[in-house]
C-alpha cells in the first residue's frame, strides 16, 4: 500500500528542508508556509523575477554559496511551517567569519538580509509572500510529489551521492511516498490538457506536470560543490529505466523528475500526515493552470 512516508516544508525558498509529521494546504494550494519566504538581489520585486538563474531570486540555481548556509526553524504551528524565527549558520569566507545568529521573523527580516548579504558580498532583501508562497511552477503550487524508491535508484546512479536522504535534500520534494515502485510519480501525470487525480489521505491532489530539473540537483547540499557530469549521466540512466506508464507528452526530454500538483480550492484548509495512504483515482480534464475543468459529458447535465 502506498503512503506518505516524509512530509518536507522549505520556509526558506532556496535553504534547508524541516521535516513535519502533519502539514495543512494553505492558500493557492502549497503547504502553509512552504516557501513563504525567499532572498532576492536588492531592490528586485519577487513578481517580476524569474526563478531561473539570474532572475533576480537569490537561489541554488543562481548562488552556490546558498548552500553553505545552514537553517533551523521556530514554526508557527503544528500544522502550518510559516517561520517565526530561523537560525542561520554561515561558514567562514573572505568577506565574513563563521557565525550562527538567529532571528526573529518577521521584525528581524532586514537584519537577517544584512547578514546573509555580507555572507555572499552583495546586497539581498528577504521577501515574505504569507499567501501562496515563492514556489518554482506559479501555476502549480501544490505539494511535489516523489517516492522513496526513486530516490534511492537515482541516488544509486552517482557514487558522489550518499544515499536516499541526500538525494531527497538535492530535489527538495514535499511528500515522500513508500510501498510504490520507483518512478511511482510518473503515473501522476498525463497529456497536456489533462491531470491525475489522487487521494492522500481526505485530500485530493491533481498530478499536472513532470518537473524539469536544473542545476540544483547535481550541487552538494552542503557545499554547493557540483557533480561532474551529473546531467548527462542522469539524462542516460533515466532513459533506460524509463518505465512504460512514463509515456505522455508533457515528458518531453529525460532532465524531469518529480511531479507539481494543483490542489482544488475546496481541499484548502485540509491537512496532510505522515502515513496518509496515496490513490490514484483517474485522469481528469484540466485547464492551463492545472485546475480540474467540466467534461463536455459533464456540462450537459
Amino acid at each position: 500500500m502506498t503512503r506518505v512516508c516524509e512530509l518536507v516544508a522549505y520556509p526558506l525558498k532556496s535553504c534547508d528542508g524541516v521535516a513535519v509529521d502533519r502539514a495543512a494546504i494553505g492558500p493557492e494550494g502549497a503547504l502553509r508556509g512552504d516557501r513563504s519566504y525567499a532572498l532576492v538581489e536588492a531592490g528586485v520585486d519577487p513578481g517580476e523575477a524569474s526563478v531561473g538563474g539570474g532572475g533576480g531570486y537569490v537561489n541554488g540555481k543562481s548562488e552556490p554559496a546558498i548552500h553553505g548556509l545552514r537553517a533551523e526553524y521556530d514554526l508557527a504551528g503544528p500544522t502550518d511551517a510559516t517561520p517565526t524565527a530561523v537560525t542561520l549558520s554561515r561558514p567562514e569566507t573572505e568577506r565574513a567569519p563563521a557565525a550562527e545568529r538567529t532571528f526573529a521573523l518577521p521584525d528581524e527580516g532586514d537584519d537577517l538580509a544584512d547578514w546573509v548579504g555580507e555572507y555572499l558580498g552583495y546586497a539581498v532583501d528577504l521577501v515574505r509572500d504569507p499567501a501562496g508562497g515563492f514556489h518554482d511552477d506559479r501555476a502549480a503550487h501544490g505539494p511535489t510529489v516523489v517516492s522513496q524508491a526513486t530516490l534511492e535508484t537515482v541516488a544509486s546512479w552517482f557514487d558522489e551521492i550518499a544515499d536516499a536522504t541526500e538525494m531527497r535534500r538535492r530535489l527538495r520534494p514535499n511528500v515522500v511516498v513508500d510501498g510504490c515502485p520507483a518512478f511511482f510519480e510518473d503515473r501522476l501525470f498525463a497529456d497536456y490538457g489533462e491531470g491525475v487525480r489522487v487521494a492522500v489521505g481526505g485530500t485530493e491532489l491533481i498530478g499536472v506536470n513532470p518537473c524539469q530539473r536544473c542545476v540544483v540537483p547535481s550541487r552538494d547540499p552542503d557545499t554547493g560543490a557540483e557533480t561532474a557530469g551529473f546531467r548527462e549521466r542522469f539524462v542516460r540512466k533515466r532513459r533506460e529505466t524509463l518505465p512504460e506508464w512514463t509515456e505522455s507528452d508533457r515528458f518531453d526530454h529525460d532532465f524531469r523528475l518529480m511531479v507539481n500538483t494543483v490542489v482544488e480550492e475546496a481541499s484548502w484548509g485540509d491537512t496532510l500526515a505522515v502515513g496518509d495512504e496515496v490513490a490514484v483515482e483517474g485522469v481528469v480534464a484540466v485547464d492551463e493552470s492545472g485546475t480540474p475543468v467540466a467534461d463536455a459529458e459533464s456540462a450537459a447535465e
